[in-house]
C-alpha cells in the first residue's frame, strides 16, 4: 500500500466521506510531539476503508515494518443488516495492507480480554460507533494497559443521523476502566 501523499492526506483530512473519519486522519497527522503513530488498534473494522487509509496516512512518516495495525470485529457474528467483511475475506485483504496486520474477532470484551497484554504500547485506538455498549463497557478495563502516556482514544459516537469522533482524555479512560472492573465484576 502506497503512503498517502500531501495532496491524498489533505483530500482525507478535508474531504474524505464519512465525514466523521476526517478526525481520525487529522489524528494521525497531528499526533504528540510529531512523532510517528505506529500502533493502531481498531475496535469495527466493518469494510476496511478507514484502515486502509489511517495505514496510508501513517506510511507518511513511518516505514511498513514499524507499523502494527490490529482490527477487532465480529466478522460473521455481526448482526445480518450490518455490512462489513467475512474473516476470510479481511485476512485476505490484510495481507494487502503491506504493514503488520492482526485480525482478532469477536466483540470488545472477548478480543480484548485474549489480546490486551500483547496491544501494549498502542498509539491509537479507534472505537467504532457500532460497538455493542455492554461489551465496550467491560473492556474499558482492559484499555489502559494498552495506552502510553501519549496515547490517543477516539470514540465514535451518534448524532441521530451522523457520527463524530471524540477525544477521550486519560481521567476518563480510568474511570471507565474502573467502571469496567465492576461490571465484569457483577457478570
Amino acid at each position: 500500500m502506497p503512503a498517502a501523499s500531501w495532496g491524498k492526506y489533505a483530500l482525507l483530512a478535508y474531504l474524505s466521506r464519512p465525514v466523521a473519519d476526517r478526525a481520525v486522519y487529522r489524528t494521525l497527522y497531528k499526533s504528540p510531539a510529531r512523532s510517528p503513530m505506529h500502533s493502531v488498534v481498531e475496535l469495527g473494522i466493518g469494510a476496511g476503508l478507514r484502515a486502509e487509509r489511517m495505514i496510508a496516512v501513517m506510511l507518511r512518516y513511518a516505514c511498513s515494518d514499524t507499523i502494527r495495525y490490529t482490527g477487532v470485529d465480529l466478522f460473521e457474528a455481526r448482526a445480518k443488516q450490518s455490512s462489513g467483511m467475512s474473516l476470510k475475506g479481511a485476512f485476505r485483504w490484510s495481507k494487502k495492507l503491506g504493514v503488520k496486520a492482526e485480525l482478532i474477532p469477536g466483540d470488545p470484551i472477548s478480543a480484548l480480554t485474549r489480546a490486551a497484554n500483547r496491544l501494549t504500547k498502542t498509539d491509537l485506538l479507534v472505537i467504532s460507533a457500532d460497538q455493542d455498549r455492554d461489551a465496550l463497557a467491560q473492556a474499558w478495563f482492559y484499555v489502559p494497559r494498552m495506552l502510553t502516556s501519549q496515547s490517543i482514544v477516539l470514540i465514535e459516537e451518534s448524532d441521530g443521523d451522523s457520527t463524530s469522533f471524540r477525544a477521550v482524555p486519560r481521567n476518563e479512560i480510568d474511570s471507565l476502566a474502573a467502571t469496567g472492573l465492576a461490571a465484569r465484576k457483577a457478570a
